[in-house]
């Protein structure tokens, strides 16, 4: 939908423009394009570790490939905890041992590969079954450790929409500045032909233009775009922290994970009775 959005954008931009009789190639001043796209990458290599930047591509790689939570995946998740915590209650704890300190060779982890595919998710839970593992912890404790993770982890997300605000905020200033020096050569030939004057004003003010549609037309919506994926995710963690929290407090399986399920927004919460269905099958 993002990707869908920034068409639009353009389509309405300039298709407005050219039922307004337009002249289209008027738009096309390349040393606008020079002056603000290259300060705008300037100030973020400027403003911005090297690790950020590494961050800010995978995040928008991930805000146009759209949103990854589904109500499939949710079910598996739901699943996954379910078969952990009947082997821990049946079994006894440490038969999980085996399947958290190496996920990927797991028998239990490979039968849901939409959740080994979320690498954070992975390694919170393996991490947090660890600690439980290793005995000796609290509830509260407990859940003190994984609100530490999940502060930590919304801090790091946080800072690739940190920057592409600060850069869309930013853009209709290097607009003005693109602008600014149009006008400036436009003095500059203030005596010649009215014509050449107007080329050079019209060539000012796209720089404005374009300061302007970049900010609010594509990079304030793709850092809130990023934003509402960091959010959806943290919610999947949300809900594998609600469940071990539950199982590390003595209920059973399956209300473990009715506790994760209520944590899930509605619009991709497995139904109640088609969970209990489903695991009851599995039970």
């Amino acid at each position: 939908m993002s990707i869908v959005g920034i068409v639009i954008v353009i389509v309405a931009v300039i298709g407005g423009y050219l039922m307004e009789h337009g002249i289209l190639l008027v738009l096309f001043q390349p040393a606008e394009f020079v002056i603000i796209g290259g300060c705008g990458v300037g100030t973020v290599l400027i403003a911005t570790p090297p690790k950020v930047l590494t961050q800010v591509l995978k995040s928008l790689t991930k805000a146009l490939g759209g949103d990854r939570s589904s109500k499939p995946l949710y079910f598996e998740l739901l699943s996954l905890l379910y078969d952990l915590f009947q082997m821990a209650r049946r079994d006894g704890p440490l038969a999980l041992e085996p399947h958290v300190e190496d996920p990927e060779k797991s028998a239990v982890f490979s039968k849901y590969p939409g959740f080994l595919k979320n690498h954070h998710a992975v390694d919170f839970l393996s991490d947090t079954m660890r600690v439980m593992l290793s005995g000796g912890i609290a509830g509260h404790e407990l859940a003190a450790l994984m609100d530490a993770d999940l502060e930590t982890h919304h801090e790091e997300t946080a800072r690739p929409v940190a920057v592409l605000t600060k850069v869309g905020d930013a853009m209709p200033g290097l607009g003005i500045v693109a602008a600014v020096l149009g006008i400036v050569i436009t003095m500059g030939a203030i005596d010649g032909p009215p014509a050449e004057i107007g080329h050079k004003v019209a060539a000012a003010l796209v720089g404005t233009f374009l300061g302007i549609l970049a900010a609010y037309g594509f990079i304030s919506p793709l850092a809130s775009c990023i934003e509402a994926v960091n959010q959806s995710e943290a919610r999947y963690i949300e809900c594998i922290k609600a469940g071990l929290l539950a199982f590390a407090n003595d209920a059973p399986p399956i209300v473990a994970v009715e506790f994760a399920r209520r944590t899930i927004f509605s619009d991709v919460r497995p139904g109640f009775k088609e969970m209990e269905s489903a695991l009851r099958g599995k039970k």
